[in-house]
């Protein structure tokens, strides 16, 4: 099919009933086809530049947290930033054992506390009264 042929993405008489008919049958339809008018001009622009980069994923390292990192083509940049991320997973590694025993420690402490505080009560419960009441 020609380019001719092809719905412009412009204020048509056609493109304004596709996108009533859009609304009618599915209401995200209508969105894009509102979307596709507004914006549907620099699509070409968008694949072109795609297109030009020549990046179809094949050169991306994936890092942490589902990021990814392209190669820029130089190596000694390249190995220096693959250096400096392994270095600082290294930290955040030793920052999460570290809060870890922080949490382990802090947990003890609310155990002791909370032990003494059982301990006192127990104690101030069992102590016989001198009013000749039963304590409680």
């Amino acid at each position: 099919m020609t380019r001719n042929g092809m719905i412009r993405p412009a204020w048509t008489p056609a493109t304004i009933g596709l996108m009533v008919v859009g609304f009618m049958v599915f209401w995200p339809l209508g969105l894009a086809m509102i979307a596709y008018i507004l914006w549907g001009d620099r699509m070409e622009e968008f694949k072109a530049g795609f297109a030009r980069t020549g990046n179809s994923g094949k050169n991306c390292n994936w890092g942490r947290n589902g990021g990814f990192h392209a190669r820029t083509g130089n190596g000694a940049f390249d190995d220096w930033r693959e250096t400096e991320m392994k270095r600082l997973d290294e930290e955040r590694r030793k920052l999460d054992e570290m809060r870890a025993e922080f949490d382990a420690y802090s947990r003890d402490l609310r155990r002791a506390k909370d032990q003494e505080e059982f301990n006192s009560f127990m104690s101030r419960r069992n102590r016989p009264s001198t009013d000749g009441s039963s304590g409680l």
